[in-house]
């Protein structure tokens, strides 16, 4: 088995959250892998400042979720489901976006220039080309009732995907510590954390830093590029990160996102200068990371994009053992499920 070659028994994909199996957040299972020692933990998430030094940052993506899902209607009368991805960079956010319409078992690619979708409240959504060099996004010019975020939380609802076979709360896919909704997915890598334990990170004198990356619609097509994002590196965060540095601690980030937006905005020596904006920064296993040396991440199908992202901070041999090992012990794959911590 290749590490991005595997199969995922259905047994192994989480259906529901962790609470609805009796499971508090952080107490999924989390496991530990040194990319100096190769060697292999279990644990839950919880005793993660356990695995943590003082004087180490974790630095985590405050972006919120929204209930980027809403019911629409095709001309012809048939209907799908649209989702609201990422705001067209550079124009008004409330008048274009890049838009994904969905139907039973997957992304509906029938769509043309030109339909139009009506949406619940008398809005209008109008197909206006094709994005990112594929059928699957579309470039969308909005008429809505409302500005955008106030009409998502009226009538939309989170983005579920086949795996998950009934709703939840929208607060079921917020990490504890968002604030700041616009993302179309839940930065899940997060998920686990509490209250409680962050404040037993800062007890143990391990720094917690935000940034902000607002994530799109995820289930790209075969070949299709990674498109832009927001992002915002704070500051307060950029003089933290290079402190930690200088005294030799480490920087944790908290999923592929938080990877993404540091990495933007770091210098060739490994600094960090505070930006915000729209990134088209891809990380990916040839790509040199500058500021990350541990990650904290979900488990991802083959052939994920995200899953080919973690090879820029671990080779293919640790990964390998690590699915190998997620596989035999029973580890949960997607959004609610279990943890994976990859230190240097």
């Amino acid at each position: 088995m290749s590490a991005l070659q595997f199969e995922l028994p259905d047994r192994l994909e989480a259906h529901e959250p962790p609470e609805a199996r009796g499971v508090a957040r952080d107490e999924v299972r989390l496991m530990v892998a040194g990319r100096h020692d190769r060697r292999i933990a279990h644990a839950r998430f919880k005793e993660l400042p356990a695995f943590l030094a003082p004087g180490d940052l974790v630095v985590v993506n405050t972006s919120a979720t929204l209930p980027a899902a809403v019911p629409a209607r095709r001309a012809d009368g048939s209907h799908v489901e649209l989702h609201f991805s990422t705001p067209v960079p550079h124009r008004v956010a409330d008048r274009w976006w890049i838009v994904e319409l969905r139907a039973e078992n997957g992304p509906f690619l029938s769509a043309r220039e030109g339909d139009v979708l009506t949406v619940p409240g008398g809005g209008r959504i109008e197909l206006v080309a094709p994005y990112a060099r594929g059928r699957r996004l579309w470039v969308a010019r909005l008429d809505l009732p409302q500005p955008l975020v106030v009409y998502l939380h009226e009538h939309g609802h989170p983005i579920r995907y086949g795996y998950v076979p009934r709703e939840w709360p929208l607060a079921t896919y917020q990490n504890a510590y968002a604030v700041e909704p616009g993302s179309a997915e839940m930065a899940s890598a997060g998920r686990p954390f509490t209250a409680q334990l962050i404040t037993d990170l800062v007890a143990r004198g391990i720094h917690v830093a935000p940034v902000v990356l607002h994530t799109g619609v995820s289930s790209p097509e075969a070949g299709e590029p990674p498109y832009p994002e927001r992002y915002r590196v704070p500051a307060s965060t950029s003089r933290l990160v290079n402190a930690v540095h200088g005294w030799g601690g480490r920087v944790i980030a908290v999923g592929t996102t938080v990877v993404r937006a540091l990495e933007t905005v770091a210098e060739p020596d490994g600094s960090v200068a505070p930006g915000e904006g729209w990134t088209n920064h891809v990380v990916c296993a040839e790509c040199k990371v500058r500021v990350v040396d541990g990650l904290i991440t979900g488990w991802h199908e083959p052939e994920a994009s995200h899953l080919k992202m973690l090879q820029a901070l671990a080779d293919e041999e640790l990964l390998e053992r690590c699915y190998r090992e997620a596989l035999a012990h029973g580890y949960l794959w997607h959004e609610f499920g279990d943890s994976h911590l990859i230190l240097p």
